[in-house]
């Protein structure tokens, strides 16, 4: 009876540390400003995929010319993906189709883009697309910039 509650008491407590990692990450994530909630699907075949599947569910942030993603469950300090802003080439923005709108946040705007060859979707809220595409726009003069 004892080890019993023994052992309930540290996988609670186990269970609270865990919790508390995770969302000191994330404060430490966004204690430099500068970020924005946004899924990612990376790898995205030509002909689009509305099934809702590979999309993961992150935290961008933006770093000079390029943004870090982190995904939001993992305990991980550095970005899983970098974008640098020069290899970010916009093909289109849309609304999300079938069984994307479970797999996605309500307001989710999906933007359609090529990195250093890779397909991938963003899906972002339509105020941290707006400001997405002007920290795009406003790359150094001299980089060359695809904005749809």
């Amino acid at each position: 009876m004892l080890l019993a509650l023994l052992v309930s008491g540290l996988v609670v407590a186990l269970v609270v540390i865990g919790l508390f990692v995770f969302g000191l990450r994330r404060r430490l994530i966004q204690r430099s400003g500068g970020t924005f909630d946004c899924s990612l699907r990376w790898d995205v075949p030509e002909q689009g995929d509305a099934s809702g599947k590979g999309w993961v569910y992150g935290v961008a942030r933006y770093s000079g010319d390029q943004v870090d993603w982190f995904r939001v469950f993992s305990y991980s300090p550095r970005p899983r993906r970098m974008l640098e802003r020069g290899a970010i080439e916009v093909l289109a923005r849309r609304a999300p189709e079938g069984e994307e709108e479970l797999a996605l946040l309500s307001d989710a705007v999906v933007l359609g883009a090529v990195h250093r060859g890779t397909r991938l979707e963003l899906a972002m809220s339509e105020d941290a697309l707006t400001g997405f595409l002007a920290w795009l726009e406003a790359a150094p003069p001299g980089q060359r910039v695809n904005v749809a």
